[in-house]
């Protein structure tokens, strides 16, 4: 079973920043981390690998630096990584984005399964692996906690509101993830040894195979931003409480009354 792991290195969101002319994220100095919600799909890759064979390989676009975040990937069980990186994928949205991920995808192997975190911490739009699965025509399942392959087909076990679900998905197919019904394993020392030795294949707009240069980058997003700003703080709340029920209800409508809020 072949499957590819789409991951990015996204900036810590405790000391994230954006720049307010341009609406972009300001990397420069803030650390980076792998996308917890990516860790989780790698960990559910890697327990299918371990289950019934086959390989698995990470691939991300990002900066030279995201090749860290790969490495990481390998260090818990990814066996190949690959990152694609060129200033023309930079401003990238969700569309370009996954364009650009499935256009190589399409190039690397013939995938039987694709997973990608459901969200990532700096955009959390959750539509780069419905986009790929668009892109592949290939059927896609979300909100995933945990699989399992049974006689070429996958079954998945989908967080819902309301409970849990299990569907059906004829492979190949594209699976998002969200928080798994287990944890994300630690590398080892051997292991983290070893993936610092890894050699991560990296390729550029040109290398990769009928890529439309209209479709990525700032040139291929749909969508822009049109401002962006901290949103206030809130106003304390306030706690009312009579001697009685009754009365903290009277009280509280005599408060909107005055405010003029009913």
């Amino acid at each position: 079973m072949k499957i590819l792991v789409c991951v990015k290195q996204v900036p810590d969101t405790e000391e994230i920043k954006i720049d307010p002319v341009t609406g972009s994220l300001i990397r420069e100095g803030v650390p980076a981390i792998l996308n917890p919600l990516d860790a989780c799909a790698l960990e559910a890759a890697v327990r299918l690998k371990e289950a019934y064979g086959g390989t698995v390989t990470v691939l991300s676009m990002g900066p030279p630096q995201a090749k860290e975040a790969l490495k990481q990937c390998v260090a818990v069980g990814a066996d190949e990584a690959v990152l694609i990186t060129d200033r023309a994928f930079k401003d990238a949205d969700t569309l370009a984005t996954s364009y650009a991920l499935s256009m190589t995808a399409r190039q690397l192997d013939a995938f039987d399964l694709i997973v990608c975190g459901k969200h990532t911490l700096d955009g959390e739009t959750g539509q780069v692996g419905p986009q790929i699965a668009e892109h592949l025509d290939w059927s896609q399942v979300t909100h995933v906690m945990d699989m399992k392959v049974e006689e070429g087909k996958l079954l998945a076990v989908r967080e819902m509101e309301e409970g849990r679900e299990v569907v059906e998905a004829m492979l190949p197919c594209v699976v998002s993830v969200t928080k798994t019904l287990y944890k994300p394993r630690y590398p080892t020392i051997k292991s983290k040894l070893a993936a610092g030795k890894k050699e991560i294949l990296t390729l550029s707009a040109d290398e990769i195979e009928n890529l439309d240069k209209e479709r990525i980058g700032m040139a291929g997003s749909r969508t822009k931003v049109a401002k962006s700003f901290t949103a206030p703080t809130g106003q304390a709340g306030m706690i009312i409480q009579e001697e009685t029920a009754e009365a903290s209800g009277r009280k509280l409508a005599q408060i909107l009354l005055e405010a003029k809020l009913v």
